[in-house]
């Protein structure tokens, strides 16, 4: 009769061994990598912020009818600035909403309106190292710094939604509006499944009622 061998245990283990270092070592290159990634675009939105930061700017916004349209265009890579005085936080705001403008910095929807035109900015931010949208509430402000000038909203709402619902950005809404988005939840980064959204209207300069119902 033949005696089956067994196979010594410590050989059994050894590959289990390797395929675990394996995985410590790539999860490690994947968290240097991200590390790295975060870095950089921290780095960007700093450069970027100084960029702004170096511009004259009109701190009181004209007669919207006056404005030059000139202005309302990307200049040396940005749009405006946002600011939110709760979270002491501000940050250039480059245009578009594709991940290689949003790797450095928030987005303007290109399709949404620019600050002090009737209808809705929109604003997109990646994830919550930029801005931590849960922490605001219902009557908290959001300051647009423009190169014709500052414009502030409130607070009126949030809402989680999936990312293909195309009802909380409408341009061409009635009234002023400022629309911020992220994804959801926070910790997924390009995981996340949903969005969330912050709605927010002008409240200075005061809209007249004529403007608020064109």
């Amino acid at each position: 009769m033949a005696i089956s061998r067994q196979r010594p245990r410590a050989s059994r283990i050894r590959p289990i061994r390797a395929l675990a270092l394996l995985c410590l070592l790539v999860g490690l290159v994947l968290l240097v990598a991200f590390g790295a990634e975060v870095f950089q675009g921290v780095q960007e939105q700093q450069h970027l912020n100084q960029v702004w930061q170096g511009e004259q700017l009109t701190r009181t916004p004209s007669n919207p009818a006056a404005i030059d349209s000139s202005l309302k265009k990307p200049f040396k890579g940005v749009d405006f600035a946002i600011k939110v005085p709760k979270l002491h936080y501000f940050a250039a705001v480059k245009e578009g909403t594709d991940s290689s403008t949003l790797f450095a910095s928030p987005g303007h929807y290109p399709q949404s309106m620019w600050p002090g035109e009737p209808g809705m900015v929109g604003v997109a931010a990646h994830n919550v190292y930029w801005i931590n949208f849960p922490e605001l509430h219902k009557g908290d402000e959001i300051d647009i710094d423009t190169r014709y000038g500052t414009y502030r909203y409130r607070v009126t709402g949030t809402k989680i939604v999936n990312p293909d619902d195309r009802t909380i950005l409408v341009p061409d809404a009635p009234g002023y509006h400022l629309t911020l988005t992220t994804c959801w939840p926070l910790w997924a980064g390009a995981f996340a499944t949903q969005r969330y959204v912050i709605f927010s209207d002008q409240y200075w300069p005061v809209p007249s009622r004529q403007q608020l119902l064109t």
